[in-house]
């Protein structure tokens, strides 16, 4: 039976993507945090199911309604709430690995995927009302988001950049992620409770099971199966790649000597979609150095009873290149495909955030 210790041992750090009052609240997620959990991923489709799904918030909703806050204001403050319990049951991880670990992820509205200046402002305003140094902001890496990574991170505000799906995308978000250090690194932190170029972090989170699902879908049109279920996989040995080269080069050294941290791959969307492929299988060949994996409850519960805590993701690079390039011979734009990816998840996480407010809205009908 795996533990995720020994992941830790192999320097890959699993964070949970999962969050509600209940699980703070019941000493469930300071037992996953015993167990090897290093921190904790929220989306709005989390939120969605949280607020939604459940009475835990009845009664503070309840009295924010009573203080006349808007459907806006109502589920912010229910959200800054349950960040800011995870972020100080997560402070002891934070403090025992110098920062590298410890963080939960509160993410940007996505209604402002399209908009550089409102994502950095909103970036900001979230950082400082939360008031955890072990806070993370997700940004999209949409054409829009890049800028505003940028200028996070030179303001001090630790990212974590979500909705990547391919190479040439990575490396924009990597090129983004530097040139705030460098601004940082120059100016010093400009909000309150900001990061110093050496204390301030970000994760470069590859979405992995949507790959799959996108990709085998033209695949089986082309009949070629030996290849389905591995593109996810196979994309981010790449990935991992090029982000070893990235921060070896002598731009990167500079930042290095004063302290700077990589800018870590987080695999994300690793529940297998496909039922016919094994539950741990963006989990047991995922596993590599200087990673973060983070797992939804289900995937938690499989690995722990069954999978396998061994390094893969350094193993075949050139099988996984040679996967790749056979996309093109099949007549497959693979660039194409993450790029639409892309498109799609910020639709994907817009539709349940406003599902969420509207079901803010209708519990305050209800309970009034």
């Amino acid at each position: 039976m795996p533990s995720f210790s020994e992941l830790n041992q192999l320097g890959q750090s699993v964070w949970f993507d999962f969050i509600r009052r209940s699980l703070i609240t019941s000493g469930e997620l300071r037992a996953l945090v015993a167990q090897g959990v290093r921190g904790v991923t929220s989306n709005p489709a989390i939120f969605e199911k949280a607020i939604a799904g459940s009475a835990d918030y009845d009664g503070a909703i309840r009295a924010s309604a009573k203080a006349g806050l808007s459907v806006n204001a109502i589920y912010e403050t229910l959200a800054i709430k349950d960040i800011q319990l995870a972020a100080d049951e997560l402070a002891p991880v934070y403090r025992s690995t110098a920062g590298r670990d410890g963080y939960v992820s509160l993410e940007v509205s996505p209604f402002l995927a399209n908009d550089t200046d409102e994502t950095a402002v909103e970036a900001q305003r979230l950082f400082q009302a939360v008031g955890r140094p072990n806070l993370m902001i997700k940004i999209p890496a949409t054409p829009a988001g890049l800028p505003a990574i940028t200028a996070s991170i030179a303001a001090g505000v630790n990212v974590n950049v979500t909705l990547i799906f391919g190479l040439e995308n990575y490396k924009s978000v990597a090129d983004a992620y530097i040139a705030g250090l460098e601004q940082l690194a120059l100016q010093g932190p400009s909000v309150r409770g900001g990061h110093p170029v050496q204390k301030v972090a970000s994760v470069a989170s590859f979405f992995v099971s949507r790959v799959d699902t996108a990709v085998d879908k033209e695949l089986e049109k082309k009949g070629a199966g030996d290849l389905l279920g591995k593109i996810g996989i196979a994309n981010c040995k790449i990935a991992y790649d090029e982000y070893r080269r990235i921060f070896s080069t002598p731009r990167w050294s500079g930042l290095s000597a004063r302290g700077a941290r990589t800018q870590r791959v987080l695999w994300a969307s690793t529940s297998t979609k496909n039922p016919a492929y094994p539950d741990t299988l963006y989990v047991d060949q995922l596993i590599g150095p200087e990673t973060v994996n983070t797992l939804p409850p289900e995937t938690v519960k499989a690995f722990i009873d069954h999978g396998t805590a061994a390094e893969t993701l350094t193993q075949d690079l050139e099988g996984a290149r040679r996967q790749i390039r056979r996309l093109a011979e099949l007549g497959i734009d693979f660039e194409a495909v993450t790029r639409r990816l892309q498109e799609e998840g910020v639709a994907a996480f817009a539709k349940p955030f406003r599902a969420l407010l509207d079901s803010i809205a209708a519990k305050l009908k209800q309970l009034a």
